[in-house]
């Protein structure tokens, strides 16, 4: 079995070797300068503690890194036609937007040319790219614990606004300007399944998600307004039992989470949920299944929109999770 340290190993030397067969298996992003590479960069390898390696660009994206300009990760051999270069320029320079379809009528390019054209290029939507900088930025001082002002200027944003303008547009307003609001701490975390954000208040778990996950900016919003409350990064008691239970999770050593949870939905989802919980982990069970054991057999439909509603990813498995974990 390929431990986690052999693959960092197996990357880094293929980094420093600048092998070529390897483009495309790995991205590495340099903690010290916050920059994406492909693995035969020209720049000066970094120390291998100061590497971090991920599978896709996406992934690398929403941990924050941005592009490099001399290796340009995120171009294919080929060269970027016209339309893909002024996309990506559009993106840089004001990576904390949030783009739209209509977006694309100020840069005159059609929206299914520039869709067409940057999956083919970056194997991502031009939507998707958007997001994941956008993203990137939001999540970067609740991945890296750093205070707002020192992320602002790692991000190269000379004042608060750009930085403040990511930050908020995701998690609401800092606190400091407005003490009415419930303060809610935020914490990422690496699992063997992907990476995640979770958010809680003083007593529960309120959202435990894969950053990846379509959707995710609306349900932080949604959050948001139902609690009205901002959110920060930060350390709780909720978030060490959460990360103990996950290890334990993962290691197979764990049967039932005993990390407090506060449901956000009808009456009806929470039922859904709490019976999703009762799942016997690496068992699966169909929509219809589940719509029989809480009493109402015809509502597999609704119990399948309850399914993907959940915002407590793992903890309240999805019939999707007990059957990845069941193999």
């Amino acid at each position: 079995m390929i431990t986690e340290q052999t693959k960092i190993d197996t990357f880094y030397e293929m980094l420093v070797k600048k092998d070529s067969n390897y483009e495309g298996i790995f991205y590495v992003g340099v903690k010290t300068t916050g920059i994406l590479c492909r693995p035969t960069c020209p720049a000066k390898k970094p120390n291998k503690e100061n590497c971090e390696f991920f599978d896709t660009a996406q992934e690398a994206l929403l941990a924050s890194y941005r592009p490099c300009k001399r290796c340009q990760p995120l171009n294919n051999p080929s060269k970027l036609s016209a339309e893909v270069k002024l996309l990506v320029q559009a993106i840089e320079a004001n990576p904390e937007r949030k783009w739209t379809d209509k977006d694309f009528d100020e840069l005159a390019i059609s929206a299914n040319t520039a869709r067409r054209q940057f999956k083919k290029q970056f194997d991502m939507t031009f939507i998707e790219y958007a997001r994941a900088r956008r993203l990137g930025f939001a999540f970067d001082h609740i991945r890296n614990g750093t205070p707002i002002i020192e992320a602002q200027l790692e991000g190269g944003y000379d004042s608060g606004n750009g930085f403040r303008d990511a930050f908020t547009r995701t998690m609401g307003s800092i606190p400091k300007k407005a003490k009415s609001l419930n303060k809610f701490v935020s914490k990422w975390l690496e699992t063997p399944l992907g990476s995640m954000v979770a958010i809680a208040n003083d007593d529960a778990l309120i959202l435990l998600e894969f950053v990846d996950r379509r959707g995710l900016e609306t349900e932080i919003e949604a959050l948001r307004k139902k609690w009205h409350a901002a959110i920060i990064p930060g350390e709780s008691p909720i978030f060490e039992q959460l990360t103990h239970e996950l290890d334990a999770y993962f290691s197979g050593t764990l049967q039932v989470f005993q990390t407090p949870v506060a449901y956000i939905g009808s009456p009806f989802q929470q039922t859904v949920w709490q019976a999703l919980q009762k799942i016997p982990i690496a068992s699966t069970i169909s929509y219809a299944q589940l719509a029989s054991q809480i009493g109402n057999p015809k509502a597999f439909r609704a119990v399948a929109r309850a399914n993907g509603a959940n915002q407590i990813s793992i903890l309240v498995p999805c019939t999707v999770l007990l059957a990845v974990m069941a193999r």
